[in-house]
């Protein structure tokens, strides 16, 4: 079974930075694909970032220019870069991952919060 871990939310004023933590803890599993997900009061869960296991990233438009999704590989971490905070970056982010063989678990959610 693999758990995932988040940690580095927190409150933040509009253009600051945060950096969010997720890792995977557990054996017998190759990572394919780790993510960062958001979701906003009233809203749906939206992607946000996604980098593949040789190295390739997605961003969604929203955040382009402004997130950096960035994995450790020895430590089964990935880690969400964020500059640049906006009021409507408020949300509760999460960490999904996939393995190899097509198994998905997410990470119990952090809060970000950005206010002045």
């Amino acid at each position: 079974q693999v758990q995932l871990v988040e940690s580095g939310g927190g409150l933040v004023q509009p253009g600051g930075s945060l950096r969010l933590s997720c890792t995977a803890s557990g054996s017998g599993f190759s990572i394919n694909t780790m993510d960062w997900y958001r979701q906003a009061p009233g809203k749906e869960r939206e992607l946000v970032a996604r980098i593949f296991s040789g190295g390739d990233k997605y961003y969604a438009d929203f955040v382009k220019g402004r997130f950096t999704i960035s994995r450790d590989n020895a430590k089964n971490t990935v880690y969400l870069q964020m500059n640049s905070l906006k009021p409507e970056d408020t949300a509760v982010y999460y960490c999904r991952m996939q393995t190899s063989n097509g198994f998905v678990s997410w990470g119990q959610g952090t809060q970000v919060t950005v206010s002045s």
